[in-house]
Order: C-alpha cells, then structure tokens, then sequence
C-alpha cells in the first residue's frame, strides 16, 4: 500500500508539472504576465477587434449588420463621421469595453473546447485504464466501443441539457452565474474522472454515469457563453466570428496538446482539463452580463421557434457538420492509429491538420460570406466538404491523408461561420439565446449522430463504409438543401427578406 501511495503520488507530480505547462499561458491571459500569455491575448485581440478600430464596427440588428457586411470596405471606411478624431468620450470607453468582453467570451469557448478536445487523441489509453477490452459488459467490448460510449455519454447529456440551461438562463435574466456553475461543477467532473482511473475502479457504467454528468454541466457554459457574444453589441458577424475563432483555435490546440499530454500520462488531459474549467468560473465573472430584460419560459421557446421554421436550414447543417466532426474525433482516431500505425502523439498532429486551418480561416470566411451571402459558403463548401471525406478514408499513405485533412479543415471553416451567421441573421434580438440553444442542440446530435453512426459502421463494415456513408450524408445535405435556398432567396445579398420570414 505505501509504495502504491507514492507511485501515485510521484505520477500526480509528473502530470502537475505538465499540465501547468499547457494552461499557465491560458491563467494569465488577463493579465499578460508571461510572453506566451501576451502573445495569446494580443492574437485573440488583434483577431477580434481588428486592433480596436472602431471604423470596422457594425450597427446592430441582423438586417443592418448583413447591410453593412456587403458593402464594399473603402465604401464604409471613406463615411465622415468615422474619421476616428471626432468621438465620444463615453463612447470610445463603451467600444473598449466590448471589445475587452469579446476577447474574455472568446477566451472563455476556447478553454471549454480546449479541454473537451484534450481527451481525444489518448482516448484508447484513456478508457484502459477503467479497465475496459473485456465481454463483461457490452459498453467495453473492445476498447472502440468503450471510447464510443465514453464520447456518447457526454454528448448525450448535451442533448439532454442544454435546453434547461437556456430556459433557465432566460427565465432569471442573467448568464453568468450559470455558466459560473457549469463550469464549476464541470471541473469536478473532470477531476473525479481522474480520481477514479488513479485510485480505483467502478464498474464502466458507473464511468459513463459520471461522464454524462460532467457533459450535463459543461454545456451550460458553453452555450450560454455563446448567447452572451450573441448578446454583445458591434455586429452579429463580428460577435459569430469571435465565437468562430474561439472553436477553431480550441480544437485546433486541444487535440496535438491531448497527444503530447497523454504520452506523459492517460489521466494528465483530464486534470488540464478540470484546471482550464475551474480557470473558465473564475473568468467569466469579469463580462459585463447583457442578458435581455424580457423572460421566457419553455412555452415561449417553443412559440418562437415555430414562428421560425426558416431556423431549420441553419439547424440541419449544424447536425450534419457536427457530425462529421464527431466521427472524426472517435472514428478518425482509431482510423489513423490502426490504418497508418501511429501514436497518440502523432495522431493528434494529424487531427490538427483539419483543425488548424478550420481555426486560422474561421474569421476571413465569415467576411466573405458577408459579401457574397451565405448560399455560396454553406451549400458549395458543403458539397466539396463531403467529397474531402471520402478522400481521407481512401488515401493510401498518411501523408496524403494529413493533406486531405487540411482540405477538409479549409471547407468546414468556410461553411461554419456563414453556417452561424444565418443563424443570427434569422433570429430576432429577443430570441437569440433560444435560436443558439437550438442550434447547440442540434449540433450536440450530431456529434452524438457521428460517435454512434461512425462507430457502429466502423466495427460492423469497417472504416471504408463509415467514410462513405457519412462523406455522403455531408453531399445529400447540401443537395436538400439548395431548394430551400432558392426558396428564402438567401444568396448574393445575404439578405433575409420579410416574405422569407413568412415562409
């Protein structure tokens, strides 16, 4: 027992010291003590607020934000009044103010997307240590079936959850103590995940219990940090953008970290990710909580979205989109490693050749579908999305899978943004928070849709038939789906006519 103790004392001093080496930079990006941190802040900030240039700011209101969006740049910035040398004091001050919100809110998705991404490129080494590989249960069969309902578990306590959070969020009027709490409690599901794997055992369905009620907790924090940039005035694109940038930049890091971390220890990326949670409640405190006066209850969320029906395009693509970002994460994983024979490390390098780009075009794509409407963007990217797909599951050689990666991270950045702009755009400003918790949760279906449908097809008929069917539901979607573009007239204006509402 003593020298079980201090082998376990020795392996928590070694994950500390890593850990502390991935989320110190995020720990003190408020105050850019550190130069990894102030190059961290600078990014977000130069990438959020265009270096604070209030020329590039937008009026509010989905109508006039896409107005704006689609008028020439030189057209905006040559306006009189926008000179830069004749503004209010008080208005100079509020313009800072959202824009320090903007980089903080972002900060805050980052971390949250960060940690959730940590655990997938070791989630083989991962789920071992509960002790799965087994026929004693039908949840850890083989350890693809374990990682799939470790996955499963979280996404579907986000389908389950996330609605409650909005409801709840909207009928008090506030955000930020529910995010404080989701985070909070969030971090504690991490923490007693780790606790488990380092001191013990409980039966798997025990594992999966408590994992879902991890998911449960860190999707209020998620959505709701996402309604709050919904909520920040300077511009839908610019407020989708922000949140945009955040998902890509988390994803992006959280997998090649994931790997780096998991090659110290199983359990290091379950610590991070309790430390960047607990870091997320003690953050989001500073925004300035924008939530509307009015309060609506379940009725109210149901009336609204029934008004409506146009949300469902938005909604289809997001299900589908996520998806395929769920198989990816858990197909694509095992796909790699199995296929190409490579380590965790290496396989969360490879992941980051989809998520980088995904991350670093999210901002510039959101511009374009401003200019040119969000047809172009959502249905064309969508159609050559599903087409990278089905190239990555048929390369021969990993180098040409990490190309086709890449590609695939350059089409999603081009459908995501314009993918949550429509969103906004067809929202009103007092339906926001619902319109983005639907989104969400059709988002966490599809993830749920992409670990079940991925790995179900993955171990039934093997990975070359998990790549086409979910290649092919990514090019069905878009085919569906350009009627109903024609039919809202969403194209070059990317302008939402009154009749279109009425459809």
């Amino acid at each position: 027992m003593h020298d079980s103790n201090g082998k376990n004392r020795h392996r928590l001093a070694v994950i500390a010291t890593h850990v502390r080496a991935w989320t110190l930079p995020i720990s003190c990006v408020r105050h850019c003590r550190s130069s990894s941190a102030r190059r961290f802040r600078v990014l977000l900030t130069l990438a959020l607020t265009s270096a604070g240039d209030p020329r590039h700011h937008v009026e509010s209101g989905s109508q006039t934000a896409l107005r704006q969006g689609c008028r020439p740049a030189f057209e905006r910035n040559s306006r009189p009044q926008d000179d830069g040398f004749d503004r209010d004091p008080h208005q100079s001050t509020g313009v800072h103010e959202h824009d320090r919100d903007r980089v903080l809110l972002a900060t805050v998705v980052f971390a949250v997307l960060f940690s959730q991404l940590l655990l997938y490129p070791g989630l083989e080494e991962l789920v071992s240590v509960f002790g799965v590989g087994g026929a004693s249960s039908p949840f850890t069969a083989t350890t693809l079936d374990a990682g799939m309902w470790f996955l499963v578990a979280e996404f579907a306590a986000y389908v389950a959850a996330v609605g409650l959070w909005g409801v709840a969020s909207d009928a008090a009027g506030r955000r930020i103590p529910f995010i404080v709490v989701g985070a909070v409690a969030g971090a504690g599901g991490y923490a007693s995940l780790a606790i488990l794997g380092l001191v013990g055992s409980i039966p798997f369905e025990g594992v999966l219990l408590l994992r879902a009620l991890q998911g449960a907790m860190t999707v209020g924090a998620l959505s709701l940090t996402m309604t709050m940039l919904m909520d920040l005035e300077g511009g839908h694109g610019r407020n989708m953008g922000a949140a945009g940038i955040a998902i890509g930049l988390g994803a992006a890091t959280g997998a090649p970290a994931g790997g780096q971390l998991t090659a110290v220890d199983p359990l290091a990326p379950l610590v991070a990710a309790a430390c960047l949670l607990g870091l997320v409640g003690l953050t989001v405190g500073r925004v300035r909580d924008r939530a509307p006066d009015s309060r609506r209850g379940a009725s109210a969320i149901v009336r609204g979205l029934r008004r409506r029906p146009t949300l469902s395009i938005p909604y289809a693509f997001g299900f589908v989109d996520r998806l395929t970002a769920g198989f990816f994460a858990l197909v694509g994983t095992f796909y790699f490693r199995d296929t190409f024979a490579l380590d965790a490390a290496t396989t969360g390098l490879v992941l980051a050749c989809f998520f980088a780009p995904f991350a670093l075009l999210q901002y510039p794509m959101g511009i374009l579908s401003d200019r040119i409407g969000r047809a172009a963007p959502i249905v064309g990217g969508s159609l050559c999305y599903g087409v990278g797909i089905l190239a990555v599951g048929s390369a021969p050689t990993v180098v040409l899978a990490a190309a086709a990666m890449v590609a695939v991270g350059v089409l999603g950045a081009c459908v995501a943004p314009a993918t949550m702009a429509l969103v906004t755009d067809l929202a009103a400003p007092d339906e926001r928070g619902l319109a983005m918790a639907g989104f969400n949760l059709a988002g966490s279906l599809g993830f749920l849709g992409g670990f079940l449908v991925g790995g179900t097809l993955a171990t039934t008929y093997g990975y070359g038939w998990a790549f086409l069917v979910v290649g092919g539901l990514e090019i069905a979607i878009a085919l569906v789906a350009i009627p109903a573009f024609l039919r809202l007239s969403i194209g070059l204006s990317a302008q939402v006519s009154l009749e279109d509402e009425r459809l």
